[in-house]
Formats: structure tokens, C-alpha cells, sequence
């Protein structure tokens, strides 16, 4: 499996295990959101400590939770971005509207704190 989901009290983390988030696992990810949302969980870190890359579609499948999440009075936080998925999050002017933080503890406060926008 590319992707590991850990049930947390009120969230879920959502660790992906491929280098490459792009088109070819995108749709996995995207069915493991619709999914759990409609298990009644709207709260999701996205880990993404061992991705080091992500495409166009990658970034559609972090949309769509985002989305997700928010439809449904929820958050989601985007944690331990690598530089080239940072950096493809900051071109396509993403940063302005997800919550991201450096590391899993600081996206697990600012989740249960209620803060991420």
C-alpha cells in the first residue's frame, strides 16, 4: 500500500509511502479521502516526510481533502514537506490557502488547537 492512514481521537494521519506523489498513485490517495470521509472523519494530516516529489495531479488529490475536509466543518494540515514539494506548493500559489507545518507534533497542535485556516 502507498499510503498508511493511522486513526488518531478526532483526526487522521494519512503518511504516504511513495517518493513520487503524481498521477500514477494520485487516485489511491483521492479514494482513500473520499473514503474516510465518508466515515465521518473531516480532520486529516497529510504526512508527507518521505515524498519527495509531486505533480500536478499529486496536488489535485491534496486539494480534493482539502476540500473535503472544510465541506464538512473540518481541517486539514499538510506536515514535513519536502523542498521540491514545497517549493511546487509555493509556484502554484497553494501555501495561501492550506495549513502547513514543518513537522507531524506542530500539525497535530495546530489541528486540535482549531487553528489551521
Amino acid at each position: 500500500m502507498n499510503f498508511e492512514v493511522e486513526q488518531q481521537d478526532g483526526y487522521i494521519v494519512i503518511q504516504s509511502k511513495v517518493d513520487k506523489l503524481d498521477a500514477s498513485n494520485a487516485s489511491e490517495f483521492k479514494s482513500i479521502v473520499l473514503a474516510e470521509n465518508k466515515n465521518n472523519v473531516n480532520n486529516m494530516i497529510i504526512y508527507l516526510l518521505d515524498t519527495s516529489y509531486c505533480d500536478s495531479s499529486g496536488l489535485s488529490a491534496i486539494l480534493t481533502a482539502n476540500r473535503m475536509c472544510k465541506g464538512s466543518g473540518g481541517q486539514m494540515v499538510l506536515a514535513a514537506l519536502q523542498p521540491n514539494v514545497q517549493k511546487m506548493i509555493e509556484i502554484a500559489q497553494l501555501h495561501r490557502v492550506l495549513a502547513i507545518e514543518t513537522n507531524l507534533p506542530d500539525a497535530i497542535s495546530l489541528l486540535k488547537d482549531g487553528q489551521a485556516e
